[in-house]
């Protein structure tokens, strides 16, 4: 079954909001999924109602030689998530340093998440390349997130991606011509975009401060309504691995 991480070009393009979103689209489907959180922010947690003061998470488990599934957490039947956690400031340092300590396990338990899920989604934070080196040789497909604006459009010919690599646009706003105008160069340069994107919503940043995935929040949104297209596409075009 398909590892799929998310990472953003660059930070506050809703990575973690488009992860929680797409578990939530694929598990409506019937589809069993886990969601992994790599940010030491540990915000995926607050999408699923946990609270952000919370210790429990894989970083905290992995610090203390214990196993990854005591982190886990359930949210819905066949929906689960597993947070970064809180650290001491002292090991939250030392893992922005050198994450290599606690994420080289993973190449092992990347395959007991395949075993037990449909699908594995990886939130893996902007602007740290230390870890997403580290993270995407193991996975099946990765989804770089990004919005149509001029800092994007800049860091997209200053990066080179790994071959699996898909674009997918965020915060799209029709009403602006700028963003109208990338769209269509990005559609005809990338030939890795994804076909299809998410429209700027309100609905999409409520459902953090409601701490739900955007598609329980408000499901007849624009945004979740993307979202689960988004979900069907996976499952025509990500289901297999390393397709």
């Amino acid at each position: 079954m398909p590892i799929v991480a998310l990472s953003g070009l660059r930070g506050g393009v809703g990575t973690t909001s488009i992860t929680a979103a797409l578990a939530w689209a694929l598990n409506r489907l019937g589809e069993s999924t886990v969601a992994v959180d790599f940010s030491p922010h540990n915000q995926l947690c607050s999408h699923f109602n946990a609270s952000l003061t919370h210790a429990r998470g894989w970083a905290h488990s992995a610090l203390h030689q214990r196993p990854w599934q005591q982190s886990a957490m359930r949210y819905t039947e066949q929906l689960d998530f597993i947070p970064f956690g809180q650290l001491p400031r002292a090991e939250a340092l030392d893992y922005l340093r050198q994450p290599e300590t606690l994420l080289t396990p993973w190449a092992q338990q990347f395959a007991s998440l395949r075993a037990g899920y449909h699908w594995v989604l990886l939130d893996i934070p902007a602007d740290m390349p230390q870890i997403s080196q580290l993270l995407l040789p193991h996975v099946d497909h990765h989804l770089m997130v990004l919005t149509p604006d001029a800092n994007c459009h800049l860091r997209l010919h200053q990066a080179m991606f790994p071959a699996n690599t898909r674009f997918l646009i965020n915060q799209f706003s029709p009403i602006s011509q700028a963003q109208q105008d990338l769209h269509q160069l990005w559609l005809s340069s990338l030939t890795a975009m994804i076909p299809l994107l998410i429209h700027r919503d309100e609905a999409l940043a409520e459902s953090l401060l409601s701490k739900q995935p955007l598609g329980e929040y408000r499901p007849l949104s624009l945004a979740a309504e993307e979202a689960a297209t988004l979900a069907a596409w996976c499952l025509v075009n990500l289901k297999g691995r390393g397709e």
